[in-house]
């Protein structure tokens, strides 16, 4: 195992009716900016119930934030939050929204005169401060809820792009899974996806003998196989709803990835696909996916012989067989959600490849992977091999 540093300070109140403990987690003195997107949080009744909470506190709202949160809006955002002095910040909704927030956090703090899309050309290592932030999850998906990552799309650029930084990992997270039991299943079958995809991106690398969080990263992606189809089966399920966002939390909260060697080269790919085409964050996970682990197969081999024994029990045949077995296994249970894995399911035809490789090499992700040798011919292959 290797050596880490892990710190997770968010505090999370799961369960029924934790919105009730939301008020006691933001200072008595807080001028309070919610954040939410397209308002299904208004037909839910769960922003009144927000409002409800917060009694007595000076509150503001800012809604509209995109699926893939978009700089041009979050900036309308900033300017809000600079104007009127707020203090703590909000969010309301999925990762999307989280993400955003994260951004508005550290950007309405930055420097004056300086362009805070700097934020992401710097990977988020400039930020020196921001505001305050909490969280009430209504979709799991990202895990942003407890992590300090986020992922901002600009529009005018169709450039889409990570940071990171202490400064905006959230307070709390209010995690209530009666808040999922009427989402969309496409919201649904995304969130699944997308949590299974994170938890690959830390375990299917190479060993470094780390068995607890071998066992811990198996856990999650088998409880996912287990109750993702569940959750689109049995939308008010309480028991299937909470073990799916308690799954997508643990995915990306710092837990499984310490001490290990980490790849996210899916995911690199995939926002590119994002940016140029459209297609949702998680769509373009189960695009690439598969033919990564494909591509990869001898530099991945060992965890993908223990991937298909441990979690989709595949014992028989050769080495290889079963390699493709697991891949296999794989690609079916995405699509078994309702989630294609080619694109040529979603009319792509492979000749944006160019495009979207001359984006990686803008973006500098020309070493990917957890031993940095995806290189651009390598992701060609990758991108070619998911037509």
């Amino acid at each position: 195992m290797n050596n880490f540093n892990l710190y997770t300070p968010t505090r999370i109140l799961f369960g029924k009716g934790s919105i009730q403990e939301l008020r006691a987690q933001i200072p008595a003195d807080a001028r309070v900016l919610i954040t939410y997107g397209g308002g299904s949080v208004k037909k839910t009744g769960v922003l009144d119930q927000v409002h409800q909470a917060l009694q007595g506190l000076d509150v503001l709202e800012f809604g509209g934030i995109e699926p893939n949160p978009t700089y041009e809006t979050l900036m309308k955002a900033v300017e809000l939050a600079r104007a009127e002095n707020i203090t703590f910040l909000l969010a309301v909704g999925g990762g999307s929204v989280l993400d955003g927030t994260k951004f508005i956090a550290a950007a309405a703090q930055y420097p004056q005169g300086v362009d805070p899309w700097e934020i992401l050309e710097t990977s988020g290592s400039k930020i020196t401060r921001a505001i305050p932030m909490g969280s009430v999850l209504t979709l799991p998906a990202t895990g942003s809820e407890s992590n300090k990552g986020a992922v901002i799309s600009r529009k005018a650029t169709g450039d889409k792009q990570a940071f990171h930084s202490p400064w905006v990992q959230p307070v709390f997270a209010i995690l209530d899974p009666v808040y999922t039991y009427t989402l969309p299943a496409r919201q649904v079958a995304n969130g699944v996806v997308d949590a299974f995809v994170h938890t690959i991106e830390q375990y299917l690398t190479y060993p470094v003998n780390a068995k607890i969080q071998d066992r811990f990263a198996e856990g999650i992606l088998l409880t996912l196989i287990e109750e993702g189809p569940k959750a689109l089966q049995e939308p008010e399920n309480y028991d299937v709803r909470a073990n799916v966002m308690w799954a997508a939390t643990m995915a990306l909260n710092g837990l499984i990835g310490a001490g290990v060697p980490q790849d996210w080269a899916t995911h690199m790919l995939g926002h590119e696909l994002t940016a140029m085409h459209g297609l949702d964050h998680a769509q373009t996970l189960a695009i690439v996916l598969p033919a990564l682990m494909n591509e990869k197969r001898q530099q991945k081999r060992e965890k993908l012989l223990q991937y298909a024994e441990r979690v989709w029990n595949i014992t028989s045949g050769g080495e290889d067989q079963r390699i493709d077995a697991a891949i296999a296994a794989t690609r079916q249970f995405f699509e078994s959600l309702g989630v294609p894995t080619r694109l040529g399911d979603w009319n792509l035809d492979g000749s944006s490849i160019p495009a979207l490789l001359t984006k990686l090499e803008e973006h500098g992700m020309t070493q990917l992977g957890e031993r940095k040798d995806i290189t651009l011919d390598v992701s060609r292959r990758i991108y070619e091999a998911a037509r």
